[in-house]
């Protein structure tokens, strides 16, 4: 075969991955030709939103099960397409639109979106940077899922006492090469647990690359036998797995509009700082339900945890849910230490935003600042809720915030995380983390 014709094989055969989030944090999506136009589109069975994890098909809001079970339609543009990580493949994430030609409410991107044009409408720009926490585990002889071996692993640790096999490697070369910007990757405070920190971006290109990057580690760790999962709670004995969103806010002229201050006493921050951080105590039980949505999830958010259970905020004081980083100028950011990965990140990251949003736009009175050491001794009077289905209430209740969010989009979590508590109220330990672990 000639040079010409394997050079039109090799072209033939490149494919495009077209991906979306779906509310329950799965990844969705197609293989589709890579087409060299300037924009594409491919359609989707809208029910897909009404899908559970146990593919138990329900008459979810939005998700038209009795209603025909129309398309839906992932739409992307040509400019969006990056290198993927499988051979011959590019990926890119879509936009969902309805079979009116609507943007779809069910659809996280879409939610981030508005949320971003929200914060537009003041001059400001979400600049975001997010933190992701891990277990690797394999399989034994009989085919059991079992912890990954990582003898002499220690926090901060590196090398192959934390990761036998390479596999963090593995990820670390393929991350550079697809332009991903990883700035560090660790071994965590109980093995074998890692982090993985990608640097900020404007807030949706942030998102995509932290979806798409979790979908690459998972996909390429299991390729040596590894089940990398991003569970909050995995193991009952250890501690938890975070999402933590870091936030900044670019102004027209690009600088930090959090810049301007000299430390991270109350007095220290500015008025942008200080609404932020209210809008994160008032919405503080609303906002656990969108991003800590798991059964699994109220297992890592306990007391003395350092997960983000109480509702509080302080300096660089990692006991408090709402953190100010001690670095300022450029760097100045603010640390929302909530989250998990069991969220889809674009619902998680548009929710804070709201919060934030809210308690500026809303001049909401900020509380004291966190005295306490949060282990034995803590100021707040209260923190999220003990269950899933107790969470959901309180999300049902921040009308304020769900309507902010999307209201559609809540409707339909509300609904199928009930649901998740009906089918996982029984289960614990080992049979809780198999609900969920093949896609968190």
């Amino acid at each position: 075969m000639g040079s010409s014709s394997t050079l039109r094989l090799k072209r033939d055969s490149h494919r495009l991955r077209l991906l979306f989030c779906d509310n329950l944090s799965i990844a969705r999506g197609k293989y589709l030709p890579l087409s060299g136009s300037s924009s594409g589109s491919s359609r989707f069975c809208r029910t897909t939103f009404g899908v559970h994890y146990d593919k138990d098909l329900l008459n979810a809001p939005g998700a038209m099960m009795k209603e025909g079970l129309p398309d839906m339609e992932a739409r992307y543009e040509g400019s969006e397409v990056r290198p993927g990580w499988e051979r011959n493949t590019s990926v890119v994430v879509g936009d969902l639109f309805d079979h009116h030609d609507n943007p779809l409410d069910l659809c996280g991107r879409g939610a981030l979106k508005r949320a971003v044009r929200a914060w537009n409408e003041f001059g400001l720009d979400p600049v975001i940077g997010i933190e992701l926490e891990c277990f690797a585990f394999t399989h034994n002889e009989n085919g059991r899922i079992i912890p990954y071996p990582t003898p002499g692993a220690v926090v901060y640790g590196t090398g192959a006492f934390a990761d036998p096999l390479r596999f963090t490697e593995a990820i670390w070369d393929k991350a550079c090469e697809l332009g991903f910007k990883l700035e560090m990757l660790t071994a965590e405070y109980d093995a074998p647990q890692f982090e993985f920190t990608l640097g900020c971006d404007s807030a949706v290109n942030a998102v995509d690359d932290i979806f798409l990057f979790r979908l690459m580690a998972r996909e390429i760790a299991l390729e040596f036998g590894v089940l990398l999962s991003f569970l909050p709670k995995p193991m009952a004995a250890a501690g938890g797995s975070g999402m933590h969103v870091n936030l900044s806010f670019r102004t027209d002229d690009g600088t930090n509009a959090l810049g301007d201050r000299n430390g991270t006493e109350p007095e220290e921050i500015n008025d942008l700082a200080k609404g932020c951080l209210a809008g994160f105590m008032r919405h503080h039980k609303g906002l656990a339900g969108l991003v800590a949505p798991t059964a699994n999830s109220y297992a890592r958010l306990q007391p003395a945890s350092l997960s983000g259970y109480w509702q509080n905020w302080g300096g660089d004081h990692r006991g408090v849910t709402a953190r100010v980083s001690s670095e300022t100028g450029a760097k100045a950011r603010l640390e929302h230490r909530m989250a998990d990965c069991s969220a889809n990140p674009y619902i998680a990251v548009a929710a804070v935003l709201q919060a934030a949003r809210l308690g500026v736009s809303g001049s909401y009175k900020l509380q004291p600042a966190e005295t306490g050491d949060c282990f034995d001794k803590v100021d707040a009077k209260s923190g999220v809720a003990p269950n899933l289905a107790k969470a959901m209430d309180d999300l049902e209740r921040d009308t304020e915030l769900a309507n902010a969010v999307g209201r559609g989009l809540v409707d339909n979590l509300l609904f199928m995380k009930r649901k998740e508590f009906q089918k996982t109220r029984d289960l614990e330990g080992e049979e809780l983390r198999d609900f969920y672990i093949h896609f968190i």
